[in-house]
């Protein structure tokens, strides 16, 4: 599910210097950083990889392990851009508009199509349209079971634009709090993993906190910690939180993963790690990568996914090929309609909104 770079507007550009964080102001617009599109680009690699092909011993868990840290990396970047797009475009109808017209079109077609072919009962159709299949009793079907992260995320959504359209950018200092609970949380129950809201937020809103220490000029010391971290030597601890068999490390995921994403987004000069982050190719998978999540199952089902382990697998990458074909279509024709739509719908609200000039006879113009 992971919403997209340069055509969606879903990652960052910006100057990395020090100064850039502490002028920029809301009129400027929303920062953005390109990093940000080789971090997206490598989370749907990482799921794909995880869900799709085997990856060493089953005994090392290594395919959900890899699964999760591809999440980690999604939500983490989620919480950012969710939290940067509130504190420099503050207006809630706006963000509501463009978010769910990003991610609601393909949600609904893909349940729709899949719940339709399954017969499923209204209660289910319901959980999948208004995105609660994640929370017990789990109504998500066998095809439909990657949905869970739209439950987490749309819920993230409903949860922040309340909280900010009652106490404005103050109230965007909640997150630290509520994070550091939905970990503690985590802990008092030993889940190390869920796809429940209440037990997995906290990816998402470690990557908020994140966003507060780029905005925040007296964040001068947190920043330049990050800075000082290599990403590259991060990476096998995130990793490991991921996995299950690493045990109680798995609380500090949500941490080293908005670590290892921060410590790229206050660099004085490029080193390796931010060359490769910037390569098009990742660019390029980070721009369809929503449709990707929602496609990519599709390579399991049935036929697809029968024969041998020889034969599946040899199956598997010319299906994929034709999964990126459709989430490219998909990106830049049915997306690209709703996601622009969305943009007019918000301009059009604004607009209205704005009050009328002196001596007008109408309150809105």
């Amino acid at each position: 599910m992971l919403a997209s770079a340069a055509l969606v507007t879903a990652t960052f550009t910006a100057k990395s210097s020090e100064s850039s964080f502490e002028t920029l102001t809301p009129s400027q617009g929303v920062p953005r950083f390109p990093v940000l599109d080789g971090w997206r680009g490598i989370s749907i690699l990482l799921v794909i990889a995880g869900h799709l092909f085997p990856l060493g011993p089953k005994s090392f868990a290594m395919n959900a392990g890899v699964a999760a840290l591809g999440m980690a990396i999604f939500f983490t970047l989620s919480g950012f851009l969710i939290t940067t797009t509130l504190l420099y475009r503050p207006v809630v109808s706006e963000f509501l508009i463009r978010r769910l017209c990003r991610i609601v079109p393909l949600a609904w077609l893909f349940s729709l199509l899949v719940l339709g072919w399954l017969r499923a009962s209204p209660k289910v159709f319901a959980a999948h349209l208004l995105f609660y299949g994640n929370l017990p009793p789990f109504l998500l079907t066998e095809y439909t079971s990657h949905l869970w992260s739209l439950g987490v995320e749309v819920q993230f959504y409903a949860a922040i634009a309340a909280v900010f359209a009652l106490f404005r950018r103050r109230g965007l200092w909640i997150i630290p709090l509520v994070c550091a609970t939905v970990t503690a949380h985590r802990i008092e129950t030993h889940t190390l993993i869920s796809i429940v809201t209440s037990l997995r937020a906290d990816e998402i809103l470690a990557g908020g906190v994140l966003a507060l220490v780029c905005a925040t000029p007296g964040a001068r010391a947190a920043r330049s910690f990050l800075a000082r971290l290599n990403p590259i030597v991060l990476l096998p601890f995130a990793a490991a939180a991921s996995n299950d068999l690493c045990g109680p490390l798995d609380y500090a995921r949500p941490y080293l993963v908005a670590a290892m994403v921060g410590s790229t987004l206050f660099l004085e000069q490029e080193d390796l790690a931010s060359r490769l982050l910037r390569l098009k190719s990742l660019a390029y998978v980070a721009g369809i990568s929503y449709a990707l999540y929602i496609l990519h199952p599709i390579v399991s089902w049935g036929w697809l996914a029968s024969g041998t382990p020889l034969t599946k697998y040899a199956k598997r990458v010319p299906e994929l090929a034709l999964v990126f074909l459709l989430a490219h279509v998909s990106t830049f024709y049915f997306e690209h309609f709703w996601i622009s739509a969305g943009k007019r719908w918000s301009k059009r609200l604004r607009r209205n909104a704005r009050p009328a000039p002196a001596g007008s006879a109408h309150g809105i113009n």
